[in-house]
Parts: structure tokens; C-alpha cells; sequence
């Protein structure tokens, strides 16, 4: 069983960072796509980062340059480091995890994957 569990979130004012950790288990080590997506309230689910099997990473355009998207070498640890945020950073954001999913993009997060509860991050303008 597929278990996601998300911290890090939190309050922070423009241009801040912030670092938001999930503790993936129970995937598939031999295809996957991790990632992140986010919903801000009264809008659709965006995904923002992902990064798959082969250690490819995709990343939204608006979130390119700011945030990075790590897993350690046990693959149970990814992280989203997001930097110089901005007010429409704000969201709910999800960790998920997509199997057999390489090759797959951040959008395909919401659509195909199992999620984590959830952690919000407000940016303050």
C-alpha cells in the first residue's frame, strides 16, 4: 500500500522559502513518478515538479528556477525546496506518486497517483 505523508508547510512572505518533505512507501522502486501538485482554493489541481525512475525531473514553467525537486538514495525522502515564493505560490500541496510511472509528467500527479494529506503554504505579499 502506497503511503504518502507531507511536512513542511507553512507562512512566509514573499521571497522567503520554504521546504516541504514527504516520506513515500510502499511504491514500486522499478517504475514510478513522484512529485508534487498544488490546489489553490476555487481552482484546479496544477502539478509543479516531478521526477521519475530515470531521475528526470519536470517542472511547471511558473515554478522554474525557484523550486527543486529532490529523492535521496533510499527513495523515501523527496523533497520540494521552493525559494523567492510568491503570493500565487499559495496552495494545499499534495505529494503523490504515480507507479509504473516514468516517463510521466507533474500533471499526471493529480490525475493517476495516490496522495498525501496535504500541507498548505500561504505566501504573504
Amino acid at each position: 500500500q502506497v503511503n504518502l505523508v507531507e511536512s513542511g508547510g507553512g507562512s512566509v512572505q514573499a521571497g522567503g522559502s520554504l521546504r516541504l518533505s514527504c516520506v513515500a512507501s510502499g511504491y514500486s522502486h522499478e517504475s514510478y513518478l513522484l512529485g508534487w501538485f498544488r490546489q489553490a482554493r476555487g481552482a484546479k489541481p496544477e502539478g509543479v515538479a516531478s521526477i521519475d525512475t530515470n531521475g528526470r525531473t519536470v517542472y511547471t514553467n511558473s515554478v522554474k528556477g525557484r523550486f527543486t525537486i529532490s529523492l535521496d538514495n533510499t527513495k523515501t525522502s523527496l523533497v520540494l525546496q521552493m525559494n523567492d515564493l510568491k503570493p500565487d505560490d499559495t496552495a494545499t500541496y499534495y505529494c503523490a506518486a504515480v507507479q509504473g510511472g516514468t516517463g510521466l509528467g507533474p500533471e499526471d500527479l493529480y490525475n493517476y497517483g495516490y496522495r498525501g494529506q496535504g500541507t498548505q503554504v500561504t505566501v504573504a505579499s
